[in-house]
């Protein structure tokens, strides 16, 4: 096998540039990792109206204009513009249709979401043959760019260029999987039918891309060991369990990193005071800061636990409502940020009001408040029914706040419970998704955190724990190598 791999990375969402969620992270940071390792890496994304390239110190030339493609009984057409990702040597394609993508959203409810990334899917490979690239291997992420592999065993299976060329599906979040109408079947451009009751291309009477990704593509992973075989489950499978299962020997989970130049204590340029694991002070006075800010009162032996969360019912914050009475009468005070379900939102600003010398509650997002929450809390609290990766909790741990989390996805596989006679695990862990197993978790949290001997172990236990993309990157890598010559 020749010493480069050429790798397309396609996403629809890319950190700085677009961000709903994780998957933007990753999009941004591991094609610089896997540059690094020696990869002929290029990124594609939609080149989105509300991304402002110039705030992005990034410049963007054209690279193709106009070109024509064919979606079901139409055409459109498209352009390329070519820039790099920020800080890096990574090329990175914007697929521009203003028509699809000039929305002032990147995603949207409009009734054509499916021609979106039908067409942003079709340019790039478009793009790709008329830039004559011999790809080893593309790289699809979720259900925005799972149809690729389709169309490369289908549309375009003639073409040589494509000979030999293979794919990656990684899934971020199974829960999202587009799903439309019988009647966007007949815009994939293939044999109309192919769709009947029954068949692969059929999902309960409509198409489902993400159920066509998977099982035409070479390979698919998830962002982690325990969510790759959560997902060929029925209870977290999302109705594609046994698509899935189809699939088995071919679906492995690798861990999403993260990037401590961004989210670490010492080089952190959005907390006040900046601390590592040989001088917690900084630590104590961001605790002070994130108090003062919350406007809470400051006491050195009242643990302070962060919540910074999108509150939809994935993150099981349900359960923290249902022991908030309990929780205001223990040692400990409770600031969360975060938005989404209005019933929550209203439920935790209620609790704010009600106890107004324990809880503070910001809604919305701000970065800055993220960061001082994961330095200034002693403890950070992700109760999720399902979580694919998760990434506060690697966050908090690098910060020296110690998460309490159930045991599923990639927080059972970054966290392991402490043990008091061996001195051993970074934080704190319960199994049943149950508001009482939640309460007396937190409540042993609170007394382990009086024993200072004790935290002080947790504390640098977490603090040495190493999840950043070099492994990650790596891991990728070698899967790459593995699809490649193998399948």
């Amino acid at each position: 096998m020749k010493n480069s791999l050429k790798i397309v990375f396609v996403s629809s969402e890319v950190a700085p540039f677009a961000k709903t969620g994780g998957l933007a992270d990753v999009s941004g940071s591991l094609p610089n990792y896997l540059k690094k390792l020696g990869a002929d890496v290029s990124v594609f994304m939609p080149n989105y109206s509300t991304i402002n390239h110039l705030e992005n110190k990034i410049q963007i030339i054209p690279e193709l204009q106009n070109v024509p493609v064919r979606l079901g009984f139409f055409f459109t057409t498209f352009s390329v513009f070519k820039g790099k990702l920020p800080n890096s040597d990574v090329d990175i394609f914007f697929i521009d249709s203003p028509y699809y993508f000039h929305r002032g959203k990147i995603y949207t409810n409009d009734s054509d979401e499916d021609e979106r990334f039908l067409l942003f899917q079709r340019a790039v490979l478009e793009t790709v043959q008329r830039l004559q690239w011999k790809v080893d291997l593309f790289h699809c992420n979720d259900w925005q760019t799972a149809l690729i592999p389709v169309f490369l065993k289908t549309i375009y299976n003639w073409d040589k260029l494509f000979y030999g060329t293979k794919t990656l599906l990684s899934i971020h979040n199974l829960a999202y999987q587009g799903v439309f109408g019988k009647q966007t079947f007949y815009k994939f451009g293939l044999n109309p039918t192919d769709f009947f009751q029954g068949s692969d291309f059929e999902y309960f009477g409509n198409v489902n891309f993400l159920k066509e990704g998977i099982l035409y593509a070479d390979c698919v992973s998830t962002v982690s060991k325990k969510y790759a075989e959560e997902i060929q489950t029925e209870e977290f499978g999302c109705t594609l369990e046994k698509t899935l299962k189809r699939r088995a020997g071919r679906v492995f989970g690798i861990l999403n990193g993260v990037d401590y130049d961004e989210w670490s204590p010492e080089k952190d340029k959005l907390i006040p005071f900046n601390y590592s694991k040989n001088d917690l002070s900084g630590k104590l006075e961001c605790k002070k800061d994130l108090l003062k800010k919350a406007k809470l009162s400051f006491s050195p032996n009242t643990p302070v636990l962060g919540i910074v969360s999108r509150l939809t019912p994935q993150k099981g914050l349900k359960l923290i409502s249902e022991i908030i009475f309990g929780l205001a009468n223990l040692n400990l005070q409770l600031c969360i940020v975060g938005s989404g379900d209005k019933n929550l939102e209203n439920f935790f600003q209620r609790s704010a009001n009600s106890f107004p010398n324990k809880i503070s509650f910001h809604s919305g997002f701000s970065n800055e408040l993220a960061h001082l929450v994961e330095a200034g809390s002693d403890i950070f609290v992700m109760p999720s029914v399902y979580e694919p990766c998760g990434l506060n909790q690697i966050y908090s741990l690098k910060y020296g706040t110690i998460p309490v989390v159930r045991k599923t996805g990639g927080l059972a596989d970054t966290i392991e419970q402490f043990n008091f006679l061996t001195g051993e695990g970074n934080g704190f862990v319960f199994e049943e998704f149950s508001a009482h197993e939640l309460y007396w978790t937190i409540k042993f949290v609170i007394d382990t955190f009086a024993n200072k001997k004790a935290w002080n172990k947790i504390i640098e236990n977490a603090m040495d724990c190493d999840f950043s993309w070099e492994h990650s990157a790596k891991e990728y890598f070698e899967l790459y190598k593995t699809v490649v010559v193998f399948y």
